[in-house]
């Protein structure tokens, strides 16, 4: 990976992007894909497409959802202390103790704070705790000192930047799914720069909003796109670790390339050249099942109008919306070359009808 690459996957990461409020980001991937789209649009949902042959008949849509979990000021009390509502699925186990940016006016430092183990009852010391139990410590002393930088509305994120671990693997806040952002600007940076796109095809490398709260941006930009086939990258739930059960739900290894998934949710046409496209170029894979819809872009994606082909890949994650998920360095770059594979493989009269 080329430090320029690497620096814009440290920088979306560094950057807030909560379920609505994700300009920050779209703004980075925006500057990023720029130089090697021939079109970069914004709609009015806000999610970002970057454009090889825009004019081409054949249409590919990739989705990477650029939106994060994160958390929303809804009261702020007497003494200044901030009461919060989730942004997004959360596990608020994790969430005790750990410092978050509060982008209000000017960014603040906090504190998830709760009450002291000390003064905890029985019950209490059983029990998970909910949102109700916790706060966001900033500092201040009244509400009124709050309010002259912070405000009800204003979003939260958890500090919790890019860092690499041993060998390949790294840790950071929101790889779900800005490492699916990240690997479409480097799907777009590559088939511009390498080529082998068919110029009567066209890539919509889209950065999609909203999905942590139901796929919103994925549902409104396929209706205006109007997709012949279409990639949603995503992350998945690993299974490497200790204690995990990958009887319950299946095997994904970190280290071992993207989960392709099959089932109701991808066209067999779809997965058979994804899988095709793997073997062909040696690239890394896992075989994924899911028997039910999609919990991704994907699902929405597929019953757009008239239904699209739609492909599910999946870079494993460990310990999803958390502080601190991991993910292999070695998959990202696997699910680029397979990405663009895919897209490569694509021609103008691809029949993805199911036969």
């Amino acid at each position: 990976m080329i430090d320029h690459s690497l620096e814009f996957l440290k920088a979306i990461i560094a950057t807030p992007s909560p379920s609505g409020f994700e300009q920050p980001v779209a703004e980075l991937y925006r500057d990023y894909v720029e130089p090697f789209a021939d079109k970069v649009t914004t709609d009015v949902m806000g999610n970002v497409s970057a454009v090889i042959n825009p004019e081409a008949s054949m249409r590919i849509m990739y989705a990477g959802h650029m939106d994060e979990i994160g958390f929303i000021v809804h009261y702020i009390d007497d003494d200044g202390f901030l009461f919060f509502n989730t942004i997004g699925g959360t596990d608020v186990a994790t969430e005790i103790g750990q410092r978050v940016w509060v982008h209000g006016s000017e960014r603040l430092q906090g504190i998830i704070g709760r009450k002291a183990i000390q003064t905890f009852k029985q019950a209490d010391s059983s029990q998970t705790p909910s949102l109700k139990d916790l706060w966001i410590d900033i500092g201040a002393t009244s509400r009124k000192e709050a309010e002259t930088v912070v405000k009800i509305g204003s979003p939260v994120t958890l500090q919790a930047e890019f860092a690499r671990l041993m060998g390949n693997q790294a840790v950071a806040r929101a790889f779900d799914n800005k490492a699916g952002l990240f690997i479409g600007g480097e799907v777009v940076r590559r088939l511009k720069d390498e080529g082998g796109l068919h110029p009567d095809v066209g890539l919509y490398a889209l950065g999609t909003v909203q999905e942590e709260i139901g796929s919103r941006g994925a549902q409104t930009a396929a209706f205006n796109l109007q997709p012949h086939t279409a990639l949603a990258i995503d992350m998945g739930v690993a299974m490497d670790y200790p204690r995990a059960r990958p009887e319950d739900q299946g095997r994904l290894d970190l280290g071992k390339g993207p989960g392709i998934s099959q089932g109701p949710s991808t066209n067999p046409v779809v997965f058979d050249l994804l899988k095709a496209a793997a073997d062909e170029h040696g690239i890394p894979y896992q075989l994924q099942a899911y028997g039910d819809k999609s919990p991704t872009d994907a699902r929405l994606i597929q019953t757009n109008r008239g239904g699209v082909a739609t492909g599910l890949l999946s870079v494993p994650l460990r310990y999803m919306h958390t502080p601190s998920e991991v993910l292999c360095m070695d998959d990202v770059e696997a699910t680029i070359r397979l990405v663009c594979a895919y897209c490569r493989r694509v021609r103008p009269d691809t029949d993805f009808t199911p036969w």
